[in-house]
């Protein structure tokens, strides 16, 4: 059986934890960033998790998640 092949577009974007859950990373942490808070910085830097809606979807993409 030939190997799965993932999107490699999601696989740049999105990771599955050991327990299952999608993670991303925040928009807004290109530029602009003196006009922020530092605590909004440190919040954005931190991986967040995909909605519910658009796990499925996304799983879809990654065969090996």
């Amino acid at each position: 059986m030939p190997k799965l092949k993932s999107r490699r577009a999601a696989a740049k974007r999105f990771r599955v934890t050991k327990k299952g859950k999608v993670m991303r990373r925040h928009a807004g942490m290109r530029h602009l960033l003196e006009s922020k808070s530092p605590k909004s910085r440190r919040k954005l830097g931190k991986a967040g998790q995909v909605a519910k809606a658009d796990v499925a979807r996304i799983r879809s993409m990654l065969p090996g998640g």
